[in-house]
């Protein structure tokens, strides 16, 4: 009798299994971060409410496509994966998932969210998100991941334009307020990447990916990422600077950017075994509060 119950619990339990790591494969986190920028990017291209015709068929095709690109990048590092240890419990390393299934699986999702785009968006935004994918899957994740230690620097312009394809789904344009706003994600990447990095610099020396803590060491990557967050200080005054955003955002910039830098310094100058990840933990916080912040900015003072 316990024999049959286990027999046919087996069906759905594999189901859930296997639905569980096509979910995971996606990365759903980074996508719902990623689609909160393209929001706030339709947000700030439009003076009032966004027209849901637009809005609903805009996030989800980035969304499609966003998670096409991570499990791309899941398919590329599997080897690796399997020997890091943060990833080597991912679906494909473990074998949850075999890697054919993973292919088709990004296939549907990175066409669906094409089309969608193309035909319920605009061109434009459906060509630029598809530019994104190919810049993290193949041009980050196959190469530069792999040839320089600049690999996120470069590479993060990718993750970076989010709020680019928010910006051109509302207005089939580009526009250089959108780009501030990449600008501001392309600046926060370093910082936030390289804290991983300095807490697993062990992993990454172990699969030779030549990340700036490997190649470089703990204390210059320190630096830079100390530097970086000073940047990011003054690239994240200029949405105030150029009026697309008001004394809200100002505050709420101001405020994030000084914790941000603190983490950095405290890394630099008196780090115990947390600060790396610690840092890293905040810079998720960070960029996902100044981005709810420039909504609210937006909508409750809105500009005259």
């Amino acid at each position: 009798m316990k024999q049959l119950s286990v027999l046919t619990q087996s069906p759905s339990s594999s189901l859930f299994v296997n639905w569980r790591a096509y979910y995971e494969i996606t990365k759903p986190k980074v996508v719902a971060l990623l689609v909160l920028t393209a929001l706030v990017g339709m947000s700030l291209s439009v003076p009032g409410a966004i027209p849901w015709q637009l809005l609903i068929p805009a996030m989800l095709g980035i969304a499609l496509l966003s998670a096409a690109a991570a499990a791309v990048n899941h398919i590329v590092d599997e080897k690796i994966d399997a020997i890091m240890g943060r990833t080597h419990n991912r679906p494909l390393p473990n074998g949850k998932l075999t890697a054919q299934k993973a292919i088709i699986f990004a296939f549907v999702l990175a066409i669906s969210g094409f089309v969608i785009l193309y035909a319920l968006v605009n061109p434009l935004t459906a060509w630029l998100t598809f530019a994104g994918l190919v810049g993290y899957s193949v041009v980050y994740t196959m190469y530069l991941k792999r040839a320089t230690p600049q690999n996120i620097t470069i590479g993060g312009l990718a993750g970076a334009i989010p709020p680019l394809l928010g910006w051109t789904a509302m207005t089939n344009e580009i526009h250089a307020n959108a780009l501030l706003l990449v600008l501001l994600i392309f600046t926060w990447t370093p910082p936030h990447f390289w804290a991983l990095a300095i807490h697993r610099k062990n992993d990454y020396a172990k699969v030779n990916i030549p990340m700036l803590p490997v190649t470089h060491g703990i204390e210059f990557t320190k630096t830079q990422i100390l530097l970086y967050t000073v940047l990011l200080f003054i690239v994240g005054l200029l949405p105030y600077l150029v009026g697309m955003s008001n004394w809200l955002y100002l505050i709420g910039a101001v405020i994030l950017n000084v914790i941000f830098f603190c983490y950095a310094w405290k890394l630099k100058f008196n780090a115990d075994e947390n600060t790396a990840m610690d840092t890293f933990k905040f810079s998720i916080v960070h960029l996902m509060a100044l981005f709810i912040v420039l909504l609210a900015d937006h909508y409750l003072l809105p500009m005259s």
